[in-house]
Parts: structure tokens; C-alpha cells; sequence
């Protein structure tokens, strides 16, 4: 596989450059010049240990070129590296994993570790996951002896020497902004029809790969920031936004394409790579353990029902279609809420009355999505294998209202709404409802379990609109996508 091929290369790598053991230095002898580079190119070892008595030998590589063996300890120093965590106990830990690989690695090089963030860590505001309202911390903080804020997510693999190797063709003193580009094909609603004329011009980061900012630029955005305080706007596509921030209508630098950013694949160039996967943290969640809500109305039941009914409804195994208008053949449930053209507000929170008050079973979970959604089940089952349905949890894809002021994070509604018997019992023994029937439901509900204090967990399986790639590596899919449009 691509990961045997990239492994078995840089062995073979290693061994060609490495000095072989009957020409090993020792006194007496003058290594030749062809012997000094290639120890040189060698990472310093950490201190010797003593050998136990009866302990094999171990082949051990030295550092020849002290001078050579600082320059690349001093690089790395200069990085600063931000997992984008979250504070739920299962991506905190995958966070936590992460940091202590990058500096085990980092160990191999020097001795002088790098400095590794979780961005859960930095800031208790809520927008802090949109990473702009950071950028002065990291320039108060890191602008004297740092060169580079290095991004990555939790699941982003680091090789230390190919990261700082690529970094190097960059001269640090400039404004960068790094990483691996994607551009739209079309223009999209999530992005505002930017660009509608050729929306393949402007490149934005693909986070999974990792994505960089020089010091001087992050120096550059904090003093912006200070003269023009960040609009109350929503966040819904943070890899778009933050590129066309930095961008600032041609007064930034664009993105730079940086090929080994990588994602899908694993290729011998690459510093980064993304590792794609499914999670289960044990078994899958039994489908009687999840309840799922399709809201829908009298308009669309011949058009969508249908659908869901050929495709995902039997994967479930308690479901119910909650309209304006009982009709037995599907069969649909009037909750006595007249149909809105605009927001569902009123409809949802019948929905969680009924979920929590009419169930019997006191089923764990309750998946919540419009009639124009296609959920796998037999993937959320694994997915929610990671999450403790005893806990509040409200999980989908995130959103965000006013984050560079004083908003809130919200789970958008039409990638699916996935909540914990707990988190629907906190939010509706609290006072926090709709103003009206027909307000956004979904933005409601981020505002209400912001003041509770409950956080919006982030998953990239969950899409509101047509991801630009459907299908994950591996023949992993994603859990949900809209059917329509």
C-alpha cells in the first residue's frame, strides 16, 4: 500500500545515506568528506544512556556537524504548532496523542522542543474554534522567537523533518499564508456566490493537510484586528473565510499552494497527511438506541418521503415523520404546528417535548433531520460508539453566529441534528425557547445550549450542503448530505 511504499522508501533512504558500519568512525581514522556529509544530515540523538550489562548493542547514529545539528533544532523551535481541538473528552484525548507524537519526533531532532497548542486550551470564548479572534494572542506571545503558527487538526499527521525542510523555501521575514489549495467548480451558497464569474481563481486551505501563517502576517492581521474589530457574521465554511480575510480584497497575500500539504493520499514529498477514518470506540450504538425525527410537510410528502423511504429508512429502527398534516400511508404525526416557509422553530421543540415525554424506552439518542436528507445510520451507530449519551451532546456539522463579538456556535439543522437524551432534558428544563414558530431552529438552539454552557461538537461526516468531495478515502463515506440541489 501507498504507506508500505513511503515507509519502505525512506528506509531505503536511511540506509543509503547513513555511513555503513565498516566504514563507522573511530580513533585513528579521518572520516572523508563523503562520510562528515552524511553524519552531518543525521538528527542529533537524545544524551547516551549507560548499557546494562548483557544488553545487545545498539547501532547508534552521531552528529558530526554541531553547527549543521543547531540550525535544524533552531527551525524547529520556531514553529509553533496548534492542534484545532475540541474540548469533548474523545477529541481532547485524540488532540493529546497528537502533541505528544509531534514532540517525540521533535525529541529526534533536538533538544529544544517546539511549542504544541490545543486550541481548546487557549481561550473559553466561544468563537475561539474561528481562530481569527487568536491571532492576537499568538502575535503578543510568539512574534519575538517564533517564525511560523503551523495549523493541523486532530487526526493530521507531521513528518518534523519534511515540514521543516518544505517551511525553509519560505522566507520567514515575508508575509505567507501556506497550505494545500482547493477552489470551488461552481459557485456555492455556503461561500455567497464569491467569485461567481470564475469561482476557480480564488484557493482556500484544506485544513486536514495542515496550513501555515508567517509571524510578520499574523503581526499584519493583529493590527487590522485592532482597527477594524471583526463584524457580527456568520461562520459556516472557516477555510473559506479565514483565506478570504487574510486575502482582504487583494490588500493581503493569496493562499500559496504548498504540494506537500497532503490529504488523500501518502506520496514520498509529503510533510503532512490526513488519516481518514470512521471512528468506533467500541461497539456501534444499537439502532433501537437512536430515535430519528424527519420534519417534513403536506408539500414535499409525495416528492421526498419516497426517498428516504428507497434509500435509509430501513437502516432505522424507531422513526417517525413529524407534518402539518397526519396522512396514515406514510404514516406522518401532526404535532399541531402550522408549516413555516422560513425557520422550524416551533416544530423542533415539539419534536424534543415528544422525544422526551412520550417515550417510554428513554431511548439514548435522537437524530433530528429535514425530508431532504440522506443519513447513513449504520455510520452514525459508529460514530456516536465515541460519544457518552449520560453526557449533554450536541453534535453535527458546526456553525457560528457573531463569533468575533459576543455570538454562539450552532449545529446546522440540514446536515443533521444529533442530540443526547441529556442535553434535550438540560435545554428544555432551562427557560430558553423560540421568540417565534417560524425562527431559525437550529440558531435558536446554539444560542440556548451556549448559555447553558453545553458546546456544539464539531464532525466533518455531517454535510449541509454537497461536500466537494463526497466519498473519503478508503471507501469511507460521510453519515449525511441533502438529496436536493
Amino acid at each position: 500500500g501507498g504507506e508500505g511504499s513511503a515507509a519502505a522508501a525512506g528506509r531505503r533512504q536511511r540506509r543509503s545515506s547513513a555511513p555503513s558500519a565498516s566504514r563507522s568512525p573511530r580513533p585513528g581514522r579521518t572520516l572523508s568528506p563523503g562520510d562528515r556529509d552524511a553524519a552531518a544530515s543525521l538528527p542529533c540523538p537524545p544524551p547516551r544512556v549507560p548499557r546494562a550489562a548483557g544488553a545487545p548493542r545498539v547501532l547508534r547514529c552521531f552528529c558530526f556537524d554541531v553547527r549543521r545539528c543547531k540550525e535544524r533544532g533552531q527551525g524547529l523551535k520556531e514553529i509553533v504548532f496548534v492542534i484545532q481541538s475540541q474540548s469533548y473528552s474523545f477529541h481532547a484525548k485524540k488532540a493529546e496523542q497528537l502533541k505528544k507524537i509531534i514532540l517525540k519526533e521533535a525529541a529526534n531532532l533536538t533538544q529544544e522542543l517546539p511549542t504544541v497548542l490545543l486550541l481548546h486550551e487557549l481561550a473559553k470564548q466561544e468563537g475561539a474554534w474561528t481562530i481569527l479572534p487568536l491571532l492576537p494572542h499568538f502575535s503578543g506571545t510568539y512574534s519575538r522567537n517564533s517564525s511560523w503558527i503551523f495549523f493541523c487538526e486532530e487526526e493530521t499527521r507531521i513528518e518534523i523533518p519534511k515540514l521543516l525542510e518544505t517551511l525553509r523555501r519560505y522566507d520567514p521575514s515575508k508575509e505567507w499564508f501556506l497550505g494545500k489549495a482547493l477552489h470551488d467548480e461552481e459557485s456555492s451558497v455556503i461561500h455567497h456566490y464569491a467569485f461567481s464569474e470564475n469561482p476557480t481563481v480564488f484557493k482556500y486551505p484544506d485544513f486536514a493537510a495542515g496550513w501555515a501563517l508567517s509571524i510578520p502576517l499574523v503581526n499584519k492581521l493583529n493590527k487590522r484586528l485592532k482597527s477594524e474589530p471583526l463584524k457580527s457574521d456568520f461562520t459556516i465554511d472557516l477555510q473559506h473565510e479565514i483565506a478570504l480575510y487574510i486575502w482582504d480584497k487583494g490588500g493581503g497575500p493569496p493562499l500559496t499552494p504548498v504540494p506537500e500539504f497532503c490529504t488523500d493520499r501518502v506520496d514520498s514529498h509529503c510533510a503532512t497527511q490526513f488519516r481518514s477514518f470512521l471512528p468506533l470506540c467500541g461497539q456501534p450504538v444499537k439502532k433501537e438506541d437512536i430515535f430519528v425525527a424527519v420534519k417534513t410537510c403536506k408539500q414535499f410528502h409525495g416528492e421526498r418521503i419516497p426517498i428516504i423511504k428507497l434509500t435509509w429508512e430501513g437502516q432505522a429502527s424507531l422513526i417517525e415523520y413529524y407534518s402539518d398534516y397526519a396522512e396514515s400511508s406514510i404514516p406522518t404525526v401532526d404535532l399541531g404546528i402550522p408549516n413555516t416557509e422560513r425557520g422550524h422553530c416551533g416544530k423542533t421543540f415539539a419534536i424534543l417535548e415528544r422525544f422526551l415525554n412520550h417515550n417510554r424506552n428513554k431511548i439514548p439518542w435522537l437524530l433530528i433531520v429535514d425530508d431532504d436528507t440522506l443519513i447513513s445510520i449504520s455510520r452514525l451507530r459508529h460514530l456516536l460508539s465515541c460519544y457518552d449519551s449520560s453526557k449533554p451532546i450536541v453534535l453535527g456539522e458546526r456553525y457560528g453566529y457573531g463569533l468575533g463579538t459576543d455570538g454562539y456556535s450552532y449545529v446546522t439543522g440540514g446536515g443533521g441534528m444529533v442530540f443526547s437524551r441529556e442535553a434535550v432534558r438540560r435545554l428544555l428544563a432551562s427557560k430558553c425557547r423560540c421568540h417565534s414558530i417560524d425562527s431559525p431552529d437550529d440558531m435558536v438552539l446554539g444560542m440556548c445550549f451556549s448559555g447553558l454552557g453545553i458546546p456544539m461538537i464539531h464532525s466533518p461526516l455531517f454535510h449541509q450542503v454537497r461536500p466537494w468531495v463526497l466519498f473519503l478515502p478508503q471507501g469511507e463515506g460521510g453519515i449525511s448530505l441533502p438529496f436536493k440541489g
